[in-house]
């Protein structure tokens, strides 16, 4: 790959028409149908679908009960049960709803995510500074994204999808509020080229990218792997840290999204404080909404020395 930064083309081409790509334009064809759904209507038909998806998905279900099991060690079998399931419901719901961030305006952005906290970026933004978001992977993401790029210049960045179809489709939702979404591969030097730029963007530190640069820290009731370069990029672009934290309430009908305090950047000198201080965050965002993780993930992949895989 080329040390340009590249970024996801977003334009449509008469190649995503080819009839293998059939099956998957259906699916967006019902996303759609799901995503001008009222809430009122589509979130009952979502959760039953959940019902389908615990009968079915055996494999995810056994990743999210060990993970679910390792962070809450004190948790019966019932409530890592009981937690799995709404997880799964909130999925569901998630899902066939992200199609509005496509289909629908902004009003209806702004009336789906009540937006709290907007005086932490109003301060980093009166001091010339961009952000970076931190968030983990949650199920209502994507509305994070949108709902503060609404606000403020954004990019983000994003794994290749194998289906040119989906992948076209996914990052179009992610680009409609004029936000670029960069390739995996395009590496932090695109990012902190964004930051000195004004740009702001997500970071999601949570996922296991293996021991190669990852440190050890402690991580709700476990240990885990954890990449600590935010704190070298912040100081690099001059942009402050800011955790995010979203959940979908499902009596409202609508998501808060809640930017929580900058993180003080002498908390994240050095490696092992930064991996301690990333965690810390993490934790606090998951316990907000711990229904709403994506507890799917191998997220305790890489584990220290001696102890056995997980999964």
């Amino acid at each position: 790959m080329s040390r340009q930064a590249k970024h996801f083309d977003t334009r449509f081409t008469l190649s995503l028409l080819h009839p293998k790509h059939w099956p998957t334009w259906l699916v967006i064809g019902l996303l759609f149908i799901f995503g001008i759904m009222p809430a009122w209507l589509r979130d009952p038909i979502a959760r039953s679908l959940a019902k389908l998806v615990m009968r079915v998905a055996k494999k995810p279900l056994a990743v999210a009960k060990i993970n679910i099991s390792q962070c809450f060690p004190h948790m019966t079998e019932e409530e890592v049960n009981a937690l799995i399931k709404l997880n799964v419901d909130n999925f569901a719901i998630t899902i066939l709803s992200q199609a509005e961030l496509l289909f629908r305006g902004d009003k209806h952005l702004r009336r789906r995510v009540k937006l709290h906290g907007f005086e932490h970026v109003k301060q980093a933004r009166e001091g010339k500074q961009p952000i970076i978001f931190i968030m983990p992977h949650v199920w209502p993401l994507e509305y994070a994204g949108l709902r503060l790029n609404h606000e403020i210049p954004m990019v983000t960045m994003a794994k290749a999808h194998r289906n040119p179809l989906f992948n076209w489709f996914s990052n179009r939702l992610r680009s409609t509020q004029e936000g670029r979404v960069y390739m995996r591969e395009a590496g932090i030097r695109a990012l902190l080229s964004e930051l000195k730029q004004d740009n702001s963007f997500f970071y999601l530190p949570d996922e296991d990218l293996g021991p190669e640069q990852s440190v050890f820290a402690p991580f709700l009731g476990t240990t885990k792997a954890t990449l600590p370069v935010v704190g070298r990029l912040a100081t690099a672009g001059n942009a402050q840290v800011l955790p995010v934290k979203i959940g979908y309430d499902q009596q409202a009908r609508h998501f808060n999204l809640t930017v929580m305090p900058a993180i003080d950047p002498e908390t994240m000198k050095g490696k092992d404080n930064e991996a301690l201080a990333l965690n810390q965050v993490v934790e606090q965002v998951i316990l907000a909404y711990p229904e709403q993780y994506m507890w799917f993930l191998k997220l305790l992949k890489t584990r220290p020395q001696g102890e056995p895989a997980l999964y």
